[in-house]
């Protein structure tokens, strides 16, 4: 990577906020069209030899690993991000991510080649995870840093915005595919179709990258020589402790997503008697929800503060989970409906301020690192094994149960706020 010239003239707001969303948007399509699949194809194509329900789980299991291999994509992209600045990493994690989304399309199935079919599957996630650990921390300082006073959780939400775009376009093309090919022909060659296209996408991202100019932040970091030599040293000596707490913050939201996209997909389709392309219907029409509620977050924390936005958010989300057993598990059109919106709609008020806390967690030479490494912790122990849990629970003790990991992971969420608040008010004194 080759280090950013500082360049005095910013970039333009609508270039700005442009680059953010549409990396971040590339980034979780790639993501999610891995989340569709995982369900859908990938227990049939690449772990046929198990019953269905264990070849669900260990589908679901390659999905865990992208969650492993994004705190090695947060230090790694994180410490050139603090380093050279954050332009050139973005672009370097854009082709990470875009790269393995890609070969995963071209990938031989467990019938052509075997065992190896799942190992190279397995590796190709971890790309995936690699990528989006450095994409997401980059995108959000480029907006962040770019934003004027009184504005910053407005600008950090553009990021943000990119999880109810890319999954709305993940699952619109899964719904196209099953419209427009036979069973058959979907599973011989047309789930590969996701995966190739996100090469057009890429490019796009890539193109709009690439004239950008660096963020005024990073530049003041550069024109006092204030680069730290070991980015995640320095975090984790230093902040670990502000880490550590802002996962914990983090937790109970990413939990809350993947209980509502994944595990609702694969609860839905093969234990509800929703075909797949009924339960993606129901959860494009939840993602618009999703998507509005985003920007309407980002208004109120630019008002009461990031934290106190997010408090009354997880305070919601609590609430909720009691709400899972009846409403998810009536299995009904109606009922399910009503919990998808609500739940995608709690899901955009996390979300919209989220990025803006983690960034404002860190100093800026070494915000990159502290933000990413923050936020993929966060994803670590709220998402990886989510699904995993929850089917689990479902499984073995009903749907009411889910709720109550639901719950009980906002609560530990909602003291990790508290304990972010003392600490600031205590570094202040």
């Amino acid at each position: 990577m080759a280090a950013s010239a500082p360049n005095d003239t910013p970039s333009k707001p609508g270039t700005v906020l442009f680059a953010s969303l549409i990396g971040t948007t590339i980034e979780f399509y790639d993501f999610y069209i891995y989340a569709t699949a995982a369900v859908l194809v990938f227990p049939q194509l690449f772990f046929p030899a198990s019953d269905p329900g264990a070849a669900t789980l260990q589908s679901l299991a390659t999905f865990a690993i992208a969650f492993l291999a994004r705190p090695v994509g947060s230090a790694l992209f994180g410490h050139f991000g603090d380093r050279i600045g954050r332009k050139s990493t973005l672009v370097a994690a854009l082709l990470t991510m875009g790269i393995s989304t890609i070969v995963i399309g071209l990938l031989p199935t467990y019938a052509q080649i075997g065992v190896a079919a799942p190992l190279l599957l397995a590796l190709c996630r971890f790309g995936q995870g690699l990528g989006l650990g450095g994409e997401w921390g980059g995108a959000v300082l480029l907006a962040t840093e770019n934003a004027p006073p009184g504005k910053r959780a407005w600008y950090g939400m553009f990021p943000q915005l990119g999880a109810p775009i890319g999954f709305f376009l993940s699952g619109a093309t899964f719904l196209l595919l099953g419209e427009v090919m036979s069973d058959e022909a979907f599973f011989s060659w047309g789930w590969r179709v996701p995966f190739l296209a996100s090469a057009l996408l890429v490019a796009i991202g890539l193109y709009i990258r690439l004239k950008i100019t660096e963020t005024p932040d990073f530049q003041r970091v550069q024109a006092c020589g204030a680069q730290v030599k070991m980015p995640m040293v320095t975090v984790l000596r230093e902040h670990g402790r502000t880490m550590l707490l802002g996962a914990l913050a983090a937790m109970g939201g990413f939990a809350f997503f993947y209980l509502m996209t994944v595990f609702a997909l694969t609860w839905g389709t093969t234990r509800m008697g929703f075909t797949r392309q009924q339960f993606l219907l129901l959860q494009l029409f939840a993602i618009v929800f999703f998507a509005l509620t985003i920007p309407l977050s980002a208004l109120l924390a630019d008002r009461v503060g990031r934290r106190a936005a997010l408090m009354l958010v997880s305070l919601a989300i609590g609430s909720f989970g009691l709400l899972y057993g009846p409403l998810f598990g009536a299995g009904a059109w109606l009922p399910v409906g009503i919990f998808m919106v609500l739940g995608m709609s709690l899901v955009g008020f996390v979300y919209g301020p989220l990025g803006t806390l983690l960034a404002e967690l860190f100093p800026a030479e070494v915000r990159y690192t502290g933000a990413s490494l923050t936020f993929n912790l966060a994803s670590i122990l709220g998402a990886s094994v989510a699904p995993y849990i929850a089917l689990w629970l479902g499984t073995r003790y009903g749907l009411a149960q889910v709720g109550y990991y639901l719950s009980a992971a906002s609560l530990v969420s909602l003291a990790a706020l508290v304990l972010l608040g003392r600490q600031r008010r205590s570094q202040n004194e």
